[in-house]
């Protein structure tokens, strides 16, 4: 006996109908087809799966057991259907995100709230970047997307550029180095220095100012929380760098004071890693998009802010 997915829908739609005409304008097939159907299938179980002498047609308890059986199977057979469609047409799909800048998931979580509406049907997850290998686990399809601000030359990986930040020197404002114009890799050497407890490999402040230097700070003492950070700098506990869009996204507080690292500042540029396949993908442009976008309003409703006080 071969039952396949029409001999299914067919049950269903005689049962749902209560007769053959309404079944076969549901199944879109003629009264003639569907019939030539339903005798194929009885033949096949050498069962009568009607019960023909009745008003509405009703099925016998041969048929109500292969009913169960398309209640049970065609809901998920649909469902999968719809699923690939989703994918073939870009509206559905997988966006596992890898993130190796700590401070990202304060700037990331706006953006994935504004994508979650545009696209409810993505699976979008999001996993720490700093705790496995990300861009390896990129090009083995682990995960989709990674945030960083170190690109590199792998095959299959394209680094779009997101949005350029500068890393700023903060302490309080009772510090010493409050006096300064601007903050040079010298200045950390007698200093606690507070950070995110990442490797210094991912830390601005080791990468573009204290490593090249040779300089190494009195203390590390590592926080996972920004605003906590910025309670202990403003007790002058020590001192941090920080993105700029971190702390535009912090209530201002003249508890502490911001300045450039070095006389000319520093400009990183932050990048979403994507692998060169997905980037055509309606959803991924949408997402990068809004990466782009939402730093620009973040800063525009500070600098509104800003202007009201």
């Amino acid at each position: 006996m071969h039952i396949d997915f029409r001999h299914l829908r067919t049950i269903r739609a005689v049962h749902q109908a209560g007769g053959l005409a309404k079944a076969a304008d549901l199944l879109h097939i003629t009264q003639s087809a569907l019939s030539h159907q339903i005798k194929g299938l009885e033949d096949q179980a050498g069962v009568e799966l009607f019960v023909r002498r009745s008003k509405p047609l009703r099925l016998s308890a041969a048929g109500m057991r292969l009913l169960r059986v398309a209640e049970k199977v065609l809901p998920e057979i649909e469902a999968l259907e719809a699923e690939f469609d989703g994918l073939r047409l870009g509206s559905a799909g997988r966006l596992h995100i890898a993130i190796e800048c700590h401070a990202c998931f304060e700037w990331l979580f706006p953006v994935l709230e504004q994508f979650r509406k545009s696209w409810p049907d993505v699976d979008v997850d999001i996993r720490p970047g700093l705790a496995f290998d990300a861009l390896p686990a990129l090009q083995k399809e682990e995960v989709d997307l990674v945030v960083s601000s170190d690109p590199e030359d792998l095959d299959g990986i394209t680094f779009r550029p997101l949005f350029d930040y500068e890393p700023v020197f903060v302490a309080s404002s009772q510090h010493p180095l409050a006096e300064k114009a601007f903050i040079e890799a010298e200045d950390l050497r007698g200093e606690t220095l507070i950070t995110y407890p990442v490797e210094r490999t991912r830390l601005d402040v080791f990468t573009e100012l204290l490593t090249p230097a040779r300089v190494e700070p009195r203390a590390v003492r590592q926080v996972e929380l920004t605003a906590v950070i910025l309670l202990l700098v403003a007790s002058n506990r020590g001192v941090a760098v920080l993105p700029d869009w971190v702390l535009r996204e912090q209530r201002a507080s003249s508890d502490y004071i911001t300045r450039p690292l070095t006389e000319k500042g520093v400009t990183k540029r932050l990048y979403a890693a994507i692998r060169e396949d997905d980037g055509d993908k309606p959803f991924m442009a949408h997402l990068l998009r809004l990466a782009r976008e939402i730093p620009v309003r973040m800063q525009r409703r500070a600098k509104e802010a800003e202007v009201a006080e």
